[in-house]
């Protein structure tokens, strides 16, 4: 598969996000070069605007007119926790607080009832809350103050991005988009197109 390496600039950054990032509380990480932002082919059926996460890939797609596709390089839940199926884009938020739920707090806790937004929440920089019909399921797709973890199953089920990354993605995506998330062990087989759809 060609691929095109995206720049992976802050050019989309407000000036509240060059604030609270311009010195984390976390060491900068280095990405391995297959999960840094790139552009690719994309030869599956999803419209232009949704997202496609392959979690045994640890890639999140977000997909672009004439076969093509933003590719991300994600952390992803555990396997018995990670989420799987079609959700929507139920709610977005900047700089998200995080609110721990009773079950993160008995397995890793005990955390605040209310975690503040900013650099040192696990959340990061932005957050698209997943819905199934008008329900929150609860997982997000979401930054992250650990971009260490990039690339590897770790999460208590969210999908994680760089705090850069989720910035893009989310001035790209808009309220209402489809989220397909594979379950562990199904590839999406995604790779140059052969014919192109009419």
């Amino acid at each position: 598969m060609q691929t095109t390496l995206a720049p992976s600039t802050d050019a989309k950054f407000t000036p509240r996000d060059r604030q609270l990032l311009a010195h984390p509380p976390y060491a900068r990480a280095d990405i391995p070069e297959s999960f840094r932002r790139h552009i690719v082919d994309y030869s599956r059926k999803e419209a232009p605007g949704t997202i496609l996460v392959d979690t045994e890939a640890r890639y999140l797609y977000y997909v672009l007119p004439q076969d093509k596709a933003i590719r991300y390089g994600v952390a992803v839940g555990e396997e018995a926790l990670a989420f799987s199926g079609v959700a929507r884009v139920g709610r977005m938020t900047e700089w998200p607080d995080w609110i721990p739920t009773p079950e993160i707090q008995a397995r890793l806790g005990p955390y605040p009832a209310r975690v503040a937004g900013g650099p040192s929440n696990p959340l990061g920089a932005r957050a698209l809350y997943l819905f199934d019909g008008n329900k929150d399921t609860l997982y997000r797709i979401h930054g992250t103050n650990q971009p260490e973890y990039i690339g590897q199953a770790i999460s208590s089920g969210c999908i994680r991005m760089t705090n850069e990354d989720v910035i893009d993605l989310f001035d790209r995506v808009k309220p209402g988009a489809i989220v397909v998330v594979l379950p562990p062990g199904r590839h999406a087989s995604i790779g140059p197109t052969t014919a192109r759809r009419g």
